[in-house]
């Protein structure tokens, strides 16, 4: 079962076809962060993370740009921050509501959850974050 938000975009047809599939729904596993991104990410966040994807429109808030998160704290990449943030299962406060889906219930979502479909989210997570670290700039 796909996401609540996703459902709700997928309802009004603001969602790329592939995203509207729930990550436990998926029959080949990801093997990349970029194929991560753009599998979970890019209909909000755009395909080259600048905020700029087919959902934005519909958020109340624009999404946004991936590629200036190291630039907008004085050129460090916040690794853990970030798994946070796309986790979601512990959120943080000081940054108001959430909008985004909350990714590591999805990615761990299985018939028999345990350690082992933890893992699977959190790497499903590491991926993307590394994906969002290599696309840094910082202009």
């Amino acid at each position: 079962m796909a996401h609540p938000f996703l459902r709700a975009l997928a309802g009004v047809g603001l969602l790329l076809p592939a995203c509207a599939a729930a990550p436990a729904e998926r029959s080949q596993p990801i093997a990349s962060g970029k194929e991560a991104f753009g599998e979970y990410c890019a209909s909000c966040h755009g395909e080259t993370g600048e905020g700029d994807g087919p959902a934005a429109g519909a958020l109340s808030k624009p999404p946004a740009d991936l590629r200036r998160i190291a630039a907008r704290r004085g050129g460090v990449f916040p690794k853990f921050e970030v798994q946070r943030i796309i986790d979601g299962r512990d959120p943080i406060v000081a940054h108001g509501p959430r909008d985004m889906p909350i990714w590591g219930h999805d990615f761990s979502l299985t018939e028999a959850p345990g350690l082992a479909h933890e893992g699977e989210a959190r790497g499903q997570i590491q991926l993307i974050v590394e994906y969002l670290e290599s696309i840094q700039i910082t202009e």
